[in-house]
């Protein structure tokens, strides 16, 4: 059953930051979805039921490098139909760069677009809306070696980005997800979006699922955290054909040190940097 914990908090002062900073710290245990209030008073969290904690949420609010006063109230929710919830409570058709509409299979008013990719998210993440999802695609628009490319999506959440790598004519894309139902989710929204599709598979798993396909991909995609980005950056490296390019995306401006840190030790070299309300997107090359 696809329940959730939806964590509440109430932060004072108000400030946004706060509540960007807390999402950053839920997101690198386990929360997957955040609604957070326009004024920085407020934060809703989801969180896959079985991996509530009570504890690591503490941990997270005491951890912020901004002090501020978090209180917090925990409520499970029972498996629903999460695209009514988005329909009613969210997610609202986007057009990126001028040249992508985003929208749900049960939006009427949809702007028209070049590319037109159907989201039905559930609760997982990757709609267009949030920061680092803009960056990413973005990244795949200005990119002119997609025709063509073998590409890896890691954290494919909704399949948005893969989806838009095989309308940019990549021949081959390896989606990975490591939970089950945004996996299954994914697999929908490439249903919906690439009917017939054969080149595009979404597996559900971590970066283990890449044995077997060391020097493979030239163009790799990896939108989750700082945390597992900069574990896993070595062996997304060794998936990489010589000249093969890397973006990541979620995590904010201040952390690219300790990326490109990382990156460097995997032997992978820094080509540029871009930003979008705090969050980074940054793109490596991996050395001939």
């Amino acid at each position: 059953m696809n329940d959730y914990y939806k964590v509440d908090f109430k932060v004072s002062p108000a400030d946004p930051d706060v509540c960007d900073l807390l999402a950053d710290a839920l997101a690198d245990v386990g929360y997957e979805s955040f609604e957070p209030a326009d004024d920085g008073s407020a934060l809703s969290a989801y969180v896959p039921s079985g991996d509530y904690s009570e504890e690591a949420v503490r941990t997270a609010a005491a951890g912020l490098p901004i002090k501020a006063d978090i209180k917090f109230t925990a409520e499970f929710v029972p498996g629903r139909d999460w695209n009514s919830e988005w329909e009613k409570n969210y997610f609202k058709p986007i057009v990126i760069s001028g040249r992508v509409a985003v929208h749900s299979s049960f939006h009427t008013d949809v702007p028209e677009a070049r590319y037109d990719i159907v989201i039905d998210p559930r609760m997982a993440f990757g709609t267009g809306h949030h920061a680092t999802t803009t960056l990413m695609m973005q990244s795949l628009l200005d990119g002119d070696d997609i025709a063509g490319a073998s590409v890896v999506d890691m954290g494919t959440g909704t399949g948005i980005l893969a989806i838009l790598s095989v309308m940019l004519g990549a021949k081959e894309v390896f989606a990975v997800e490591i939970d089950p139902f945004a996996a299954e989710n994914a697999r929908d929204n490439v249903a919906l979006n690439l009917p017939g599709n054969s080149c595009l598979e979404v597996v559900q798993g971590d970066a283990s699922t890449l044995t077997g396909r060391d020097d493979r991909a030239t163009v790799f995609l990896a939108n989750i955290n700082r945390n597992i980005i900069t574990a896993d950056i070595a062996r997304y490296a060794a998936a990489m054909a010589p000249g093969a390019r890397l973006t990541v995306s979620g995590f904010y401006v201040e952390d690219r040190p300790v990326v490109e840190d990382a990156a460097r030790a995997a032997g992978l070299t820094l080509k540029s940097v871009d930003e979008l309300d705090r969050w980074s997107s940054m793109t490596f090359i991996k050395e001939l």
